[in-house]
């Protein structure tokens, strides 16, 4: 089980907050509030954190708004 664990790992791509709020084209202060009030999975490194890719990818397509 722990090398299905540590595979599953090892081919997530994380990024750092400031890379996520170039994707996103926000602060990083908005990116650290979507962390902090839970919308936006992040791992803490020390004292940063990493957002899995796929997890602001996922929040991005779930947010999309049509408008009219």
């Amino acid at each position: 089980m722990t090398n299905n664990l540590e595979r599953g790992f090892a081919e997530v791509s994380f990024l750092t907050v400031a890379e996520v709020a170039s994707v996103m084209r926000v602060s990083k202060m908005t990116v650290y509030r979507l962390v902090h009030g839970g919308e936006l999975p992040a791992v803490r490194v020390g004292r940063s954190f990493r957002v899995p890719e796929q997890a602001v990818h996922d929040y991005l397509r779930d947010s999309f708004v049509q408008t009219a």
